[in-house]
């Protein structure tokens, strides 16, 4: 291919070797189905997932309740975050308890779905209790940007946040396009004409035969692209202009092509969570290790156009000691996993020219 063609390609230009009309599954069919390993981050006691999509756009919420509180601790490590609360879940801050943690579409709009869940919550009486007046509900928030698919005007509110604390359930989460995977995609370092559609995964892991459970759920809206943590194989990411398989965004980056800037339409949020009692300092250290596991599927991550957070929860049922490192570690293989499992199980949009994984699995 000339590096003319190329460069137009990267600055979203036409081709006129594009292949229009050609089916998804005809245009990247390559490769074998992957199972990656599965559970859900509702097989940790104490906690439930609710979600709430608006299928008109798409986009959604989805909340995590935590009935009986949670200790819980956060790192932000991209450039352009959309938060609530995380300030508060500082170490060296009082309050060490969390309601909910909210993952929202929708961009800074979407934070408005953490009112929703407070409301919810102070109807069921949950939240830090105020002597003689009732309680204030606790529920930090992370949002990802899904403004460019659609209607600009649809996106998340209150009201969607409250639907998704009404659909909450200790019953597996649902996977794929809904909540606040909706309206995710993967692999835009070249802009969104090459991109893929991804959505929301969860995993979890019993360790031997401790009780403890380590899970993890993660909507995955990345610059970057998706790799299968075990082999390093890219199961969704930015797709070649000739609509066959990927092109690696790394290996074009290393090789000195140009890429197009973003505006910041991009972020992967998602919490990780166990049964072993630790204070706010440790679950702060746990989000931190956890954010391996999204280094070792995106890459690249943690860009300027990337928001990625992840909250950590202990629900702190298990009256165990553990070694923070290994749950640490844990925690960064169970991300990695909800991650993978966020792009396999999306379903494309050919409304939008965005194909997902299924489209080229054999």
């Amino acid at each position: 291919m000339k590096r003319r063609e190329f460069n137009r390609a990267l600055l979203g230009l036409p081709l006129a070797a594009a292949l229009p009309g050609m089916s998804f599954s005809n245009a990247l069919a390559e490769d074998v189905s992957i199972d990656v390993p599965g559970g859900s981050i509702t097989d940790v006691p104490g906690l439930k997932v609710g979600h709430h999509t608006l299928t008109e756009r798409p986009t959604g919420c989805t909340v995590l309740l935590c009935e009986n509180g949670a200790v819980a601790g956060v790192d932000v490590r991209g450039s352009a975050p959309g938060t609530r609360e995380t300030d508060l879940l500082n170490p060296i801050n009082s309050v060490d308890k969390v309601n909910a943690i909210v993952l929202s579409g929708g961009s800074a709009y979407g934070l408005d779905t953490a009112t929703g869940v407070m409301r919810y919550l102070e109807e069921h009486k949950m939240g830090y209790p105020i002597p003689s007046l009732g309680v204030v509900p606790i529920v930090p928030a992370a949002i990802l940007i899904d403004l460019w698919i659609g209607d600009f005007k649809i996106r998340p509110s209150a009201e969607d946040g409250y639907k998704a604390c009404v659909a909450a359930s200790s019953s597996p989460a649902e996977e794929g396009c809904v909540g606040a995977g909706a309206g995710a995609t993967v692999g835009k370092m070249f802009g969104p004409k090459f991109a893929m559609k991804s959505g929301i995964g969860t995993a979890s892991v019993k360790v031997g035969d401790t009780g403890i459970i380590v899970g993890a759920i993660a909507a995955v809206n990345a610059a970057g692209d998706v790799f299968y943590p075990e082999t390093q194989k890219i199961i969704a990411g930015a797709r070649s202009e000739y609509g066959k398989g990927f092109r690696n965004s790394m290996t074009q980056i290393l090789n000195g092509y140009r890429v197009v800037k973003s505006v910041g339409s991009n972020t992967t949020i998602g919490a990780v969570a166990t049964n072993v009692p630790f204070n706010k300092t440790q679950m702060t250290k746990i989000a931190q290790m956890a954010h391996d596991g999204y280094a070792r599927t995106i890459n690249p991550i943690h860009t300027m156009y990337d928001g990625d957070t992840i909250f950590a929860l202990s629900t702190g049922t298990l009256k165990v000691e553990a070694e923070l490192s290994a749950i640490g570690a844990i925690a960064a293989v169970v991300m990695a996993r909800a991650v993978a499992r966020a792009a396999i199980q999306a379903t494309s949009l050919p409304k939008f020219g965005l194909p997902a994984y299924r489209d080229y699995v054999k």
